[in-house]
């Protein structure tokens, strides 16, 4: 569709607030992201030492209610949720790690919330690795104060040298996942500037769920309840997070 159509099918300030996030992604393009094979290359070879040279290797989960592990609310499915299969996959992966995932989520909460508890919550672990996951739940509070809390957040992580993966919307089905205007789609397109921005990790679950249903499957499949996802919609999450951590070259 073209600028002039979709300004005769949206309202003027969403069709603005569109076009200046296509001519930021534009931008974004040109800045170097994180690349996936050496991003934590120093956290797979702290991962792989074996007694006496391994360490301890802390990463946390924060966020809403989909890392914090709620299903079909009020239950927390806490052992089908992406941070316990995110560290499954690293033990499988790494057996000689002494590795702690841990979940800092609160159901319910957005960014702006998150990010006034990060260094408590989050900084106070002491993690190695950070992933966030508030785009779900920042539709409520809008993409500039969205982009405000995300930035905080990174920057705090960065100056403690701790590596930060940018995690895109887990679906929702109210949402219209074909529709650019979609607020889903919105916060998602500003996650994945944010992660060029301040070249930084990102997994695409949003991107992911599209590519599932595009292959044929049903969104509905992925979904425990309208907005959160079920052990094979939280599989997708874990498998984008566990191609970030890319076992160092053999000898």
């Amino acid at each position: 569709m073209t600028s002039k159509a979709l300004c005769t099918v949206l309202p003027v300030a969403v069709a603005v607030a569109l076009a200046s996030m296509g001519a930021a992604a534009r931008r974004d393009n040109d800045r170097p992201a994180a690349a996936r094979a050496t991003y934590l290359a120093e956290i797979s070879k702290a991962l792989s030492a074996k007694f006496p040279k391994n360490r301890t290797v802390n990463i946390v989960c924060h966020g809403h209610s989909v890392p914090s592990g709620y299903f079909k609310t009020p239950v927390v499915n806490t052992f089908n949720a992406y941070p316990h299969l995110l560290h499954k996959g690293l033990k499988e992966r790494y057996p000689y790690a002494v590795i702690n995932v841990i979940v800092s989520g609160i159901g319910g909460e957005t960014s702006e919330r998150g990010a006034k508890r990060f260094e408590r919550d989050v900084l106070g672990h002491h993690p190695n690795v950070v992933t966030i996951d508030y785009a779900l739940n920042d539709r409520r509070i809008g993409l500039a104060r969205a982009r405000s809390a995300w930035s905080s957040m990174i920057e705090k992580a960065k100056k403690r040298g701790v590596k930060v993966i940018l995690l895109t919307p887990t679906p929702d089905l109210a949402a219209n996942l074909d529709d650019p205007a979609d607020r889903l789609n919105q916060h998602a397109a500003q996650v994945r500037q944010l992660a060029r921005e301040h070249d930084v990790a990102l997994v695409d679950s949003l991107a992911a769920a599209r590519a599932y249903v595009e292959g044929g499957g049903k969104l509905k499949d992925l979904m425990s309840q309208r907005n959160h996802p079920n052990r094979k919609g939280h599989e997708l999450v874990a498998k984008g997070l566990l191609e970030w951590f890319q076992p160092p070259p053999g000898p």
